[in-house]
């Protein structure tokens, strides 16, 4: 039986407020490795039932049509096997949004590819990925963190930037990894500080900073906007 994460203590009421501070910021980084862990079974959940019994739908649906002489009933069939294939399209979006097993299995650098690849073909812009030649080897909350950077980064481009250029930049010197989102659109709308206050952000703020690293967002050298994650290595 896999053991589970250790229990956070429970904030006292009382205490100097930063042993509070670094009570709740330990319960935050527990609740989130939980989310993160919920994510990660109800996406498999989804490949392993759903997805498989699509697929097979949509190949005994083929050999189906095969059989088929009248061209109304073939006209159907293939309306069918359209529904199916989009079913499974959608299937597969939804099985990324709550976690990208390239994540798991190919580490960081291959999802945040991915990732970017499919962003930029999704909102025509151009999106370009600048990653390290070698795998950087990351622990499962640091791998977490620096996609689910890029994750919010490129929401946050698409829905206020109006941005045609965006570049997500992984630098890693191994003492510390910095992941960079940065655009060429209108820039911050408010206050960067103030920004980071929205809840996106936040919850990615306090992320980083359970895990020692800190989250900034400013105006981009060229003009934009630059969202930054840094995470020490140690």
């Amino acid at each position: 039986m896999k053991a589970s994460a250790p229990e956070p203590a429970f904030p006292t009421q009382d205490g100097d407020p930063a042993a509070r501070v670094a009570e709740l910021t330990e319960l935050l980084a527990h609740l989130s490795a939980c989310w993160d862990e919920e994510r990660r079974q109800l996406a498999r959940r989804l490949h392993d039932s759903l997805g498989s019994s699509m697929t097979a739908l949509t190949m005994h649906l083929g050999l189906l049509s095969s059989h088929l002489k009248e061209q109304p009933q073939r006209d159907r069939a293939a309306q069918m096997k359209q529904l199916l294939n989009n079913v499974i399209e959608t299937n597969r979006k939804m099985q990324l949004a709550l976690w990208n097993d390239k994540l798991e299995f190919l580490g960081p650098k291959a999802a945040i590819a991915e990732l970017v690849a499919e962003w930029g073909q999704e909102h025509g812009v151009k999106a370009r990925a600048s990653l390290p030649d070698e795998d950087p080897e990351y622990s499962r909350p640091q791998g977490v963190a620096l996609l689910r950077c890029a994750e919010e980064g490129l929401r946050n481009v698409a829905a206020h930037a109006q941005a045609t250029e965006v570049e997500v930049i992984l630098d890693d010197d191994g003492d510390q990894a910095m992941l960079t989102v940065r655009d060429n659109g209108v820039g911050p709308r408010a206050d960067p500080a103030e920004a980071l206050n929205c809840h996106g952000l936040r919850l990615l703020r306090e992320r980083a900073l359970a895990l020692g690293g800190s989250l900034t967002l400013r105006p981009g050298p060229e003009g934009g906007t630059a969202l930054t994650l840094v995470l020490p290595k140690q």
